[in-house]
């Protein structure tokens, strides 16, 4: 496990999902994880909304917030799960990234007493939130069972990709073998060490990356679990879908699920050796 109180500039800091029925979610993330909620707190952007902070032996790792509502289309958007990525300023990260060929989706923010932030997409279209802490630095607690451990990117175009966030957040992407026919990159920050020794992920990375193989652009998230044939069976009784059942790999038993709004996760068991 790794308690944190601050995380360096470049650092993916928080994850959270906002959805159109946060009860809903709430039940089906406490079944899953064991979470606990406190809250409500108002939603920045939307005094009509609320925000849910996750908990884990009394940390916060997560959150559900209610989604804002669409306008003008009359189609409802489907919900996904958020990474947010600390910076020292919300304004000139958004601004950089404009510059770098992405999109500014949402203009940078005030939510206080918490943090500034913004919403960008990189120049595939994949969506990330920038996070200028105030006081609410990131996830407390991370890489432990039942809390996130790791943000990827899955790319049609890694090459400028890194291109972007080498120049928005000074990330380096190493390839690294996946296996026959995967293509994989871990990005490292220079000069970050985080997490603990004895993790199964190397403690410089922040991220990685995969090759999109005819799919968006688009980050996701993994949690770890104490039990991923048990998350499988939870998420199934509690509204969610099993996307992909439990399998082996690389050291773990995963799974990737689907809450009761369709934001897809994955959950991964770390299978030590006899």
């Amino acid at each position: 496990m790794s308690d944190r109180d601050q995380y360096p500039a470049g650092v993916p800091c928080f994850v959270d999902t906002l959805v159109p029925d946060v009860e809903a979610s709430k039940r089906f993330y406490c079944a899953v994880f064991g979470w606990e909620f406190t809250g409500p707190g108002a939603m920045p952007d939307d005094p009509s909304g609320e925000y849910f902070v996750a908990r884990l032996r009394g940390r916060d790792v997560a959150a559900v917030g209610t989604r804002p509502a669409d306008s003008g289309s009359g189609e409802e958007a489907s919900s996904g799960w958020n990474t947010y990525v600390a910076v020292s300023s919300a304004d000139e990260a958004a601004a950089e990234a404009l510059a770098l060929g992405g999109v500014v989706l949402v203009e940078p923010f005030d939510a206080p007493p918490a943090g500034r932030m913004a919403v960008i997409a990189d120049p595939s279209g994949a969506t990330l939130c920038v996070w200028e802490a105030g006081v609410r630095h990131g996830a407390q607690s991370v890489n432990e069972p039942s809390a996130w451990a790791m943000s990827a990117l899955n790319t049609p175009d890694p090459e400028r990709a890194r291109e972007f966030y080498g120049g928005l957040f000074g990330w380096r992407a190493k390839s690294f073998d996946a296996g026959p026919g995967m293509e994989m990159w871990l990005w490292r920050l220079p000069d970050y060490v985080g997490g603990e020794p004895q993790q199964p992920v190397p403690r410089d990375v922040v991220a990685a990356m995969s090759r999109a193989d005819g799919s968006p652009a688009s980050w996701s998230v993994d949690f770890w679990i104490t039990d991923a044939d048990a998350a499988a069976a939870a998420a199934s009784q509690f509204g969610g879908r099993v996307i992909a059942p439990p399998f082996d790999e690389a050291g773990f038993r995963r799974t990737v699920l689907a809450d009761p709004h369709g934001a897809v996760f994955s959950a991964s068991q770390l299978q030590l050796p006899a």
